[in-house]
This record gives C-alpha cells, sequence and structure tokens, in this order.
C-alpha cells in the first residue's frame, strides 16, 4: 500500500462522539478531506464549520472514501457498522484501509478483518491511549494491530492525532494492548479513590489531601488531571464511566478467555458497577464519590478477630 497523504486521500470517519469530534476535527485542521457520519447527524454536522461534510448513510461514507476511519462504544456497534449488505465493507472499493478504532474486543478486531480481506480490504485495529483533551490536543497514544505496511502507510493520520503510535502485530494486537493499558487505568483510578476515601475518614482536609496526591510519583499522569477536577467536583464525562464499565467487562472476558488472574481487576469492576447504577452520566473517575460515601464493614476474619481480642483483654 502507498502512503497516505493528506493530498489525495479522502478519509471517512463514523462516530462523532467523544473521542471521534477531536480526532475528526484534527484531520480536517490537517488538511484531510473528510466526510462524517453518526446516528446523531447534528454531531456530524459540527465537522462542516472545519471543512467536513456529512454523509447520509454508512454506505454512501464507506462508498465514497479511501480510508475509513470509526470510533464506536462497543462490539455491537462495530459490527453494525462494517458487516452486512449495507455495512461499510461491503460498500468500499477494493483496496480501500479501515481504522478500527474503537476499543473491543480483540475477537471482534479480527472477525472484522477477516470479513474485511474476503472484500479486498485492509483491516487495522488501531486503538487509543488517552482523554478528549489530549485529543485535542493531537497528543494521544496509538496501539497498531494489523497488517505493518497498511500501519506505515497510515502514519499521516497517525501523526495528525497523536504524539506517540506503536505496531504491536497482527490483527487484534492493538485491540488486546488497549485492554492492557485500561486494566492500569481502571484499577489505578480505584485505588486513588480508595486513598482519597482513607485520607479523608482519618482526618486530612479533601482538597489538600488531593492536591498533594497530585504532585506524588505514584500518581500516573492520565489520573493527575482527575484530581484537579474532583477538587473541583467536576465529574463531568471525559472517559465516561459507562465506558470504563464495558471496558472492565472486555478484560475480564479476555482474562477469562486466556487464563489469567485478575482479582484487582475484578473488585475495581464492582465499585464501577455500583456508580454506574446511579444513573448519572458521569466521568469515571466518579468512583472516588462512590468510596467516598462508602462505608467499610469488617470481613468475617476481622469480626472473629476483634471478638477473640477482646475475650482476651478481659
Amino acid at each position: 500500500m502507498k502512503p497516505i497523504t493528506s493530498k489525495d486521500a479522502k478519509l471517512g470517519f463514523i462516530g462523532i462522539g467523544y473521542m471521534g469530534r477531536p480526532i475528526a476535527q484534527r484531520l480536517l485542521q490537517a488538511g484531510f478531506s473528510l466526510a462524517a457520519h453518526d446516528r446523531n447527524r447534528t454531531k456530524a454536522e459540527e465537522l462542516v464549520r472545519y471543512g467536513g461534510v456529512v454523509a447520509e448513510s454508512i454506505a454512501e461514507l464507506a462508498s465514497g472514501c479511501d480510508v475509513l476511519l470509526s470510533c464506536l462504544p462497543s462490539d455491537e456497534a462495530v459490527l453494525g457498522v462494517h458487516l452486512g449488505a449495507r455495512g461499510a465493507l461491503a460498500s468500499m472499493r477494493p483496496g480501500s484501509l479501515v481504522i478500527e478504532m474503537s476499543t473491543v474486543s480483540p475477537e471482534i478486531a479480527r472477525q472484522v478483518a477477516e470479513q474485511g480481506s474476503h472484500h479486498g480490504i485492509h483491516v487495522l485495529d488501531v486503538t487509543i491511549s488517552g482523554s478528549t483533551p489530549l485529543a485535542e490536543q493531537g497528543a494521544l497514544v496509538l496501539f497498531g494491530g494489523g497488517e505493518q505496511a497498511c500501519f506505515e502507510a497510515a502514519e499521516s493520520i497517525f501523526h495528525s492525532i497523536a504524539r506517540e503510535f506503536f505496531y504491536l502485530g497482527p490483527s487484534g494486537s492493538g485491540a488486546t494492548m488497549k485492554l492492557v493499558v485500561n486494566t492500569l487505568l481502571g484499577i489505578g483510578m480505584q485505588a486513588i479513590a480508595e486513598a482519597v476515601a482513607l485520607g479523608e475518614k482519618a482526618g486530612l482536609e479533601r482538597n489538600q489531601l488531593l492536591s498533594v496526591l497530585s504532585q506524588t510519583a505514584v500518581v500516573a499522569p492520565a489520573h493527575v488531571g482527575k484530581l484537579q477536577r474532583a477538587m473541583n467536583g467536576d465529574f463531568t464525562p471525559q472517559f465516561p464511566l459507562r465506558l470504563m464499565n464495558k471496558d472492565f467487562g472486555l478484560i475480564l472476558s479476555l482474562a477469562a478467555a486466556v487464563r489469567a488472574g485478575v482479582p484487582a481487576t475484578e473488585a475495581a469492576f464492582e465499585v464501577n458497577a455500583r456508580r454506574l447504577d446511579e444513573g448519572k452520566e458521569e466521568d469515571f473517575s466518579a468512583v472516588i464519590l462512590q468510596m467516598e460515601g462508602q462505608e467499610r464493614l469488617p470481613s468475617v476474619e476481622e469480626s472473629d478477630f476483634e471478638t477473640s481480642r477482646r475475650e482476651q483483654a478481659i
């Protein structure tokens, strides 16, 4: 595949959501010709001011582009977009390229790639690490799976939206790496939530606690901004809680499939799910609020220990 350039490549973009919108905007600002489609037409229309055009259907978008990017919320959404008689793969010209940026299971990434090959379409799974602000800055990190030659041909696209991008291996590798990364993201946020709740209940002033934590080496860069927003009581979604919940499910499914023990992930998932039951559209850092309001009950073993200790004291 020859290198893709902004001068001769027509891009299509499906899924103008939290991450899709700033990514598509960056591509337009880099000089790419781009048409967009979203189930909510209003979201696609937001790109018109930057030079984008709106496609009325997936088939219309796919048939008119050389490279199709998609950023969708679930496995089901990805399959719905790409497969079927009116799906993207059936509508694209042979030799075209799909860059699937959604966080999906490795199995789904491989399935889309396999179906693409039947139509003569190249498919990469290029997943994203980074928040909405990083997407706006073009400072994402990308993980790629699929044909290496296709990945290298698309580097002009990656340069427009990311500060780093890595080729990991065959189809499904990008999806796998994203789940590995989000394992740390989700567990790390839960660890911070527990530490904050512990410090507050032990008498530390909340905002000072959050401020000091943000200056320590133990808090990852991806979480530092969350502490500042928590100080301001701002839990509006940059990475929605529901998407972290979905990713936890993918991680646990992958862990079960490869027989990997992930007890910390299982515990973090439970707290995430309880917060999600509140029914609010919040950032995944809202698990801080969940832990702040949660009373810890002693385990059976601890209760037995306390009873034994009191008896000995008597």
